[in-house]
Order: structure tokens, then sequence, then C-alpha cells
């Protein structure tokens, strides 16, 4: 009886969490093509500045990430399991589009040093996660 209502519950507000980013990724979208609108049409115009061109890639980035994430939501709603090679890449995503709007001159070194650190460890668990399957998949 529990485990019929908990299962229940965990469906509905995984399905919430699913709409509500849906949502953001409309609305995400709907702001990235106002952005781009809005920086074509003022003079001068089609030339982007390079800040402009890093508040677009950050932004096509996070569009990205929120739609990795729906996706996520989705597998997980639909077959019950955490698919942690999405999860991975959602993180690698993230780092990177972080490094992509980052100022690295006015950035702390140290801060720097700690995303490649970052970087390289998401990296190297996909990695390591990927051949594992690989060889699992052999075996069978």
């Amino acid at each position: 009886m529990f485990d019929k209502n908990y299962e229940r519950f965990e469906k509905a507000i995984s399905i919430i969490l699913l709409l509500f980013m849906g949502v953001v990724v409309v609305a995400a979208t709907l702001e990235l093509i106002w952005l781009l609108y809005k920086d074509i049409i003022t003079p001068p115009n089609i030339l982007l500045g390079l800040a402009e061109l890093f508040d677009i890639f950050g932004l096509f980035m996070m569009v990205l990430i929120a739609i990795e994430l729906m996706s996520s939501i989705h597998m997980y709603i639909k077959n019950k399991r955490i698919h942690v090679e999405i999860i991975f890449l959602i993180g690698i995503t993230a780092v990177i589009r972080k490094v992509v709007i980052l100022d690295s001159n006015a950035t702390d070194p140290m801060y720097l040093i700690g995303l490649a650190t970052l970087l390289g460890a998401l990296s190297a668990g996909y990695y390591l996660i990927k051949k594992n399957r690989k060889e699992i998949s052999r075996k069978t």
C-alpha cells in the first residue's frame, strides 16, 4: 500500500518537475530569441561584439543544459532509472558553459584551476562509466 502511494507521489513530482523544466526551456529560448533580435537590430546591424556573443553562447548552452535535464527527468519517469552518463554530460556541459562565459582576465587563477580540475574529474568519471559499460556488453 505504502509502496504504491509512494510510487504515485514520486511520479507526480517528476511530472511536475518535467513541466516546470519545460516552462524554463521555453522562457530561456524566448529570451535567447529576444537577445539575438535585439543585438542584431541595434547599430551596427548584424555585427555582434564579443560581450554579446558571450551572452548568446551562455544562454544557448543554458538552454541545452535544461533540455538535457528534461531528458534525464523523462527517462527517469519512463524507466525508473537514473542514467548516470547523462548526469555526467550535463555536469560537463555546465562547467563548459561557465568557462565560455568566464572573463579569464578578471578571475582568480585558483578558480580556473578548480574549474579545470572539476572538468577533468567529470570527464574521467564519464570515461570510466563508458568503459565499464563497454566491458559489460562484451561479456554478455
